[in-house]
C-alpha cells in the first residue's frame, strides 16, 4: 500500500466516562466526536481499546482523504498504546498522526498546530511519544494555566467554567476545521489560517 492510500489517523485525547466528559482535558474528545458527526459516523469499539469512526473527509477530489477518527478508552497517560495498535492495524506514516489536546501554556481559546516537539508534561502525548516518538502533527487547543494555587491535575480534570463555556462550541468548531485544513491543504496553511 502506497503512502498515499494510508489513511489519516486523528486521535482526540481523552478520558473515558461520562465523568470527565466535559473536562477541559477532554477537549480532544469533543473535537473527535464533531468531526464524526461532520462526516456522518458513529464511534464503534475496536479492539484496540479505542473507539474509532472511519470515513472520509475534505472536499471532492485529490484533497478527499481516508480518515479514521480515534478515541483511545484508555486513561490519559495510557493512550500511546492504543494509537500505537491502531497505527499498526491501518498502516498509518507517523506524519499522518494527529493529536488533538489540551495545552495549559496557550490562553483559551487558542489555537496552535505543529508537527513533533516535546509533550510539555502533557501524559497522553508524553504516551504517545514514548510509544511512536515525537514527529506526529498536534492541534493545541489553549486551555490557559490554572487560577491561583489550583494543581495543574485538578485543573485538567474539571469542567470548563460558565464564561468558557459560552465560547466552547466556537473553539470545538474552530479546531475541528484546523484539522480539516491540515488533512486537506497541509500543515503550513493551515497554521497560517489557525495558529493565533
Amino acid at each position: 500500500m502506497s503512502d498515499d492510500a494510508a489513511p489519516w489517523l486523528i486521535v482526540g485525547l481523552g478520558n473515558p466516562g461520562p465523568e470527565y466528559a466535559g473536562n477541559r482535558h477532554n477537549i480532544g474528545f469533543m473535537v473527535a466526536d464533531l468531526l464524526a458527526e461532520r462526516i456522518g459516523g458513529r464511534f464503534k469499539a475496536h479492539k484496540a481499546r479505542a473507539q474509532v469512526v472511519e470515513g472520509r473527509m475534505g472536499p471532492p477530489g485529490p484533497a478527499n482523504r481516508r480518515v479514521v477518527l480515534a478515541k483511545p478508552m484508555t486513561y490519559m497517560n495510557l493512550s500511546g498504546g492504543p494509537v500505537t495498535a491502531l497505527r499498526d492495524f491501518y498502516k498509518v506514516p507517523l506524519e499522518r498522526i494527529v493529536a488533538v489536546h489540551d495545552e495549559l501554556d496557550i490562553d483559551y481559546p487558542t489555537l496552535r498546530l505543529k508537527l513533533g516537539g516535546g509533550d510539555n508534561g502533557h501524559n497522553g502525548l508524553k504516551s504517545m511519544t514514548k510509544s511512536m516518538g515525537p514527529d506526529y502533527h498536534r492541534v493545541r487547543c489553549g486551555i490557559g494555566r490554572p487560577p491561583g494555587r489550583m494543581q495543574v491535575a485538578d485543573f485538567v480534570l474539571k469542567d470548563f467554567s460558565s464564561t468558557e463555556r459560552k465560547e466552547l462550541d466556537w473553539f470545538v468548531d474552530r479546531a475541528a476545521d484546523s484539522v480539516e485544513s491540515l488533512i486537506a491543504e497541509g500543515l503550513e496553511r493551515a497554521q497560517s489560517a489557525y495558529n493565533s
